[in-house]
């Protein structure tokens, strides 16, 4: 593959993020090719998350900086191409929504916070429920759904919005074998369709299956690359 060619979809360039004066990265250097699907591995505190959020200027960094696409250096203004699914853990279920008004959540960035869903929009939102095997349950509230059924949800508010990039925060963890293969075969579909999918993952066992991309991280990057050339001890 020519990556020059191929061009990056993000490009990470001496990013170090702190907490209390801590360094939780440190002086991170990551290319990650478009059109790929990537995991990104560590041990617990190994600045995963960290990671994904500093990319998405979530938090701001002590030094560094973030490229999308190219050039675009503001993940905030390309809030249409790049879709975003947080860990369910850090996601406030009490909100009182019904699983259809998250999933057109995903819709709002192409609409407007003022404009109201047009008929499309929902019919693209239950399309993406189906998807996901949460048709049945677009009316219910979030609050009543089990964790496994919440991932999924936040799953289709990403795919509603038809982003190039998805970053995703262990869209794995806390769910049961039938929704992670589910999960899984949705991100190969994302990636034949050429978007870029970056994963936090902790379960290395399924690494080679699922993805095609590794990045390792402990505070720094470990080594990156394809899973054959990268993922070996």
């Amino acid at each position: 593959m020519d990556i020059k060619a191929q061009g990056y979809a993000v490009e990470v360039e001496d990013l170090t993020v702190a907490y209390d004066a801590k360094p939780v990265l440190w002086d991170i250097d990551l290319n990650i090719p478009q059109g790929e699907l990537m995991a990104v591995v560590g041990p617990n505190g190994a600045g995963k998350t960290t990671l994904i959020k500093a990319m998405l200027g979530l938090l701001t960094p002590v030094s560094g900086t973030v490229r999308f696409l190219n050039g675009t250096d503001d993940a905030r203004a390309l809030k249409n191409r790049i879709g975003y699914v947080p860990q369910s853990g850090s996601v406030d279920w009490d909100f009182p929504a019904t699983v259809l008004d998250v999933v057109l959540m995903g819709s709002y960035g192409k609409l407007g916070w003022i404009r109201r869903p047009r008929k499309a929009d929902i019919e693209l939102a239950r399309q993406t429920l189906r998807k996901v095997g949460m048709e049945e349950y677009a009316a219910r509230q979030i609050s009543q759904l089990s964790g496994g059924q919440q991932q999924r949800v936040f799953l289709a508010r990403a795919l509603v919005q038809e982003a190039e990039i998805y970053l995703m925060d262990e869209p794995f963890k806390g769910v049961d074998a039938q929704t992670e293969k589910a999960i899984v075969l949705l991100l190969k579909e994302l990636k034949e369709q050429g978007k870029t999918v970056v994963v936090v993952h902790h379960d290395i066992q399924t690494v080679a299956e699922y993805f095609d991309w590794v990045t390792l991280i402990n505070l720094r990057v470990i080594a990156s690359g394809p899973v054959a050339e990268v993922f070996h001890e």
